[in-house]
């Protein structure tokens, strides 16, 4: 299996392990009259992650998870220039929470600049221009097709984690780079651009 085929896999198995780690911090324990019992669930946990209950595929999940975090952590940093110019503010209808709420950003960009052990995702869509090119796309398409079928859940939570969990943004970042460098520094951008909904789901994602 090559590369970029190994990324997608692994990318879905972490965004499947976040679901199911979420779904276990705060699980369902008990309800009496009506009074529902959320919590923490060990059983549930260890059944979907201890060694020999999973027959050893738990730790392979929980790596999938890490890597999904070094994803999305290098797609916050290579974003950092985007929201480094002047003319992006954030508007929350308060003009000093913009400006704070704005630093507040750049200083996480800052802190995940210094995180050594980013993933390289230049080594990914390397090959001859045609082929990359092809990869590329259905790389794309196998991520659409995976928000689509996450539409179809019925559980909120679970679209929640599932489909805004900013995978989709992170890979958009990171599939970016030169139209982010090529930003102009006091103008709207054409190339590249990121909505609300997009910047929220990012820093949820990697909350």
């Amino acid at each position: 299996m090559c590369l970029e085929k190994r990324v997608f896999y692994k990318l879905i198995s972490g965004l499947h392990a976040s679901i199911n780690l979420h779904l276990c911090a705060n699980y369902l324990l008990e309800e009496t009259w009506g009074k529902p019992t959320w919590g923490p669930n060990m059983k549930e946990f260890k059944r979907r992650f201890d060694p020999v209950e999973t027959k050893g595929e738990g730790p392979r999940r929980l790596k999938n998870l890490y890597f999904l975090y070094l994803i999305e952590l290098r797609a916050l940093s290579k974003v950092a220039p985007y929201f480094e110019r002047s003319i992006v503010d954030l508007y929350t209808g308060n003009v000093k929470e913009d400006a704070d709420t704005k630093t507040l950003l750049l200083n996480i960009f800052q802190d995940t600049k210094s995180f050594p052990m980013h993933f390289d995702e230049k080594s990914m869509f390397a090959g001859d221009k045609k082929g990359a090119k092809s990869l590329k796309e259905e790389f794309r398409l196998h991520f659409k097709n995976i928000s689509r079928i996450m539409d179809c859940v019925g559980c909120d939570k679970c679209r929640l984690w599932g489909k805004l969990q900013g995978l989709g943004t992170a890979l958009k970042i990171l599939f970016s780079e030169k139209e982010i460098q090529k930003l102009p520094e006091n103008s709207p951008s054409k190339g590249f651009q990121l909505t609300r909904q997009e910047i929220v789901a990012l820093l949820n994602a990697f909350g």
